[in-house]
């Protein structure tokens, strides 16, 4: 690992990274995928240390990697359910935090539909905090999972042509990755549904289009986003068949892609709308490796945050 010192007590976004700071997580996860190839798959670097899930929005990829990053780091865990939590008797968020922070837990994991939740409690409290998602505005280790994965076949980002395609208006995915693209060098290009795509993107340095072949032609990185039908109280288009037809990788689409273009997904795939499930499983596809990255990137971000909190 390099000299570079880490000094935040929360990881919240990556619009708050610098570059050098991303670079310095993701060498980190470098060294800690090793820990998964060994034949004893844990070490001692969270022991003693009680790291809280709290997950007030459901998830499955992001809760299992976090879970299990955390027993291969030796930590004590706490899962908490919203359902079965006082919120449903009208606790408000921040009370429920202080309590676990009174219980000295040292880290809250903390998945939450509201944007900014996770920003308010970190403010508010000792405990390291870490962003599993808030809403639509951002999903930080999803992103560095993604960079993680594209530096790990690629070399760098600098000078790479990423694509992400589909419902950018909605998607934490594509507002967090879009700030490590950019900070590390590569050329970031949206594309989906006017509706959905609008030209606004334009002013945070990159490209917007509205037509599938024009951001697959030169990619080295595609990246499909599922429609967020949860986040959207109105129609954005006409029909899924439709979305598919137009903005759909598929067998007609992928002749637009070079050959050694990285075709990638944060999950759930809803397969033969933004996806055909050939191309999901073909030899392009880094999706499953997406979410082996995304187990060291979590085991990373856990080690150096809490390194960060007070005694």
């Amino acid at each position: 690992m390099d000299n570079f010192k880490w000094t935040r007590k929360d990881l919240l976004s990556l619009y708050d990274l610098e570059a050098e700071e991303i670079e310095h997580i993701l060498d980190t996860a470098e060294e800690f995928k090793k820990v998964s190839q060994r034949n004893v798959k844990k070490v001692p670097a969270l022991r003693g240390k009680t790291v809280v899930n709290f997950f007030v929005e459901p998830s499955t990829r992001t809760r299992m990697s976090f879970e299990l990053a955390e027993q291969r780091l030796s930590a004590d865990i706490i899962n908490i359910n919203a359902n079965s939590s006082s919120l449903k008797k009208g606790e408000t968020l921040l009370d429920t935090a202080r309590n676990i922070e009174a219980l000295q837990a040292d880290l809250i994991v903390m998945r939450h539909s509201a944007p900014g939740a996770q920003s308010l409690i970190a403010k508010n409290i000792r405990c390291g905090v870490l962003n599993a998602g808030d809403g639509a505005h951002s999903h930080p280790t999803q992103a560095l999972l993604d960079l993680f994965t594209i530096r790990e076949k690629k070399g760098s980002l600098k000078g790479l042509k990423v694509s992400i395609i589909g419902d950018i208006l909605h998607s934490r995915v594509a507002r967090s990755d879009v700030w490590g693209l950019i900070k590390l060098g590569a050329e970031v290009t949206f594309a989906g549904p006017a509706t959905l795509v609008p030209k606004e993107f334009e002013n945070i340095g990159v490209r917007v289009c509205h037509n599938l072949k024009d951001a697959l032609v030169d990619a080295d990185v595609v990246n499909l986003l599922r429609i967020q039908h949860e986040r959207q109280k109105r129609g954005f288009f006409p029909s899924t068949n439709e979305y598919a037809k137009f903005f759909g990788l598929n067998e007609a689409s992928r002749k637009y892609l070079k050959p050694d273009a990285l075709v990638m997904h944060p999950g759930p795939i809803n397969r033969d709308v933004e996806l055909d499930s050939a191309i999901a499983d073909g030899p392009q596809s880094v999706i499953l490796e997406q979410v082996t990255n995304g187990l060291a990137v979590r085991m990373a971000v856990l080690f150096l945050v809490s390194g960060c909190v007070e005694k």
